[in-house]
């Protein structure tokens, strides 16, 4: 099932040409909507450069010089920082969406032999060295993803997400209430390739580490029969590799971002995280509110809901959260 990606990151449509290929990465806070379309709420750093090849007979592969295209940073200044995470939460919640997490995306047109340059990823060096010949191929026929604009100017990209946990990423639900119930919890990454096929970004998740609960451990895994998918398209010439990506979910990704230690006190900071919490609380609490209502007939749950502590609040919609699995559970059977 594909989504739709709103102002993608340079480093998600990467391209490149016999004489050259665009080089470098991005890091940006994600969002969505309840139909799971992403949103590029705004990027942590874009750092781009274009790497033209020799001209050499024989050297055609290898990179003669580097030409910055396009350098944006905060990922390095705390007050940049802090101040686009609060403007990024607030622009969340007016806009009725849902902060889903971090994207890494890193291109390096795999030129760099028997290795990976995005955390978390290990695979075995003849998959890399196909990814390399693949990237050729991409070059030389130009068939990088197409961008489209909607009827206000605004550029977008189909995405689909591929793999055995894809739901992992691509979270089932068509309710605000339904998604954020699942990220609300939610910690960890996957890691994978990006690869184009019809026009649309396709995110092999190769592994990830994602848990949905606290009492949930992860496991790692190589999803090796997405290996294969990838080996079998690029072999038929109907996928082609662009680059890789990471994409940790849930506001626990902030974690990952190099200043946190640094941010993570900042009043203004965890007054956008209050406003945000009593935001998704409502949601959850819309969610289970016919579960709860069918216990407490003609009590006002939401004003005694809403004067719980944070901590008793957790507590309650923990037990909701139990109690609307158990009844599903019930059902189906």
């Amino acid at each position: 099932m594909s989504i739709e990606f709103f102002d993608p990151p340079k480093s998600l449509l990467a391209a490149g040409t016999k004489k050259g290929v665009e080089i470098g990465g991005s890091k940006s806070i994600i969002s969505i909507d309840n139909q799971h379309n992403f949103y590029n709420e705004g990027n942590i750093y874009t750092e781009m450069s274009w790497a033209a090849f020799y001209e050499e007979k024989g050297l055609e592969d290898q990179i003669d010089t580097f030409t910055t295209t396009e350098y944006d940073s905060i990922r390095e200044d705390p007050e940049a920082l802090t101040d686009a995470i609060i403007n990024i939460i607030y622009q969340i919640i007016n806009n009725q969406k849902i902060f889903y997490g971090i994207a890494d995306f890193e291109v390096d047109a795999f030129l760099n032999a028997n290795t990976t340059v995005i955390p978390g990823l290990n695979l075995d060096y003849p998959i890399i060295n196909k990814l390399m010949e693949a990237h050729k191929v991409t070059r030389e026929k130009n068939l990088f993803p197409a961008i489209i604009y909607d009827d206000k100017g605004i550029k977008k990209i189909k995405v689909e997400f591929q793999g055995v946990k894809m739901h992992n990423l691509h979270i089932k639900g068509s309710k605000l209430e339904d998604l954020i119930n699942k990220l609300r919890l939610a910690k960890g990454f996957a890691v994978g390739v990006v690869c184009t096929s019809s026009n649309a970004a396709n995110l092999y998740i190769l592994s990830d580490n994602i848990v949905f609960s606290r009492d949930q451990l992860p496991e790692f895994y190589i999803d090796e029969d997405n290996i294969k998918l990838i080996e079998y398209g690029i072999k038929r010439e109907i996928l082609f590799p662009i680059s890789w990506f990471r994409i940790d979910i849930g506001l626990r990704s902030l974690e990952t971002l190099e200043l946190w230690d640094k941010i993570k006190d900042s009043p203004d900071l965890n007054k956008a995280f209050g406003h945000y919490e009593r935001y998704i609380n409502a949601l959850v609490y819309k969610k289970f509110k016919p579960i709860a209502q069918t216990e407490k007939i003609g009590t006002n749950l939401s004003e005694d809901f809403y004067n719980l502590s944070r901590k008793e609040r957790k507590k309650a919609l923990k037990d909701m959260e139990e109690a609307i699995e158990f009844l599903t559970r019930e059902y189906k059977e």
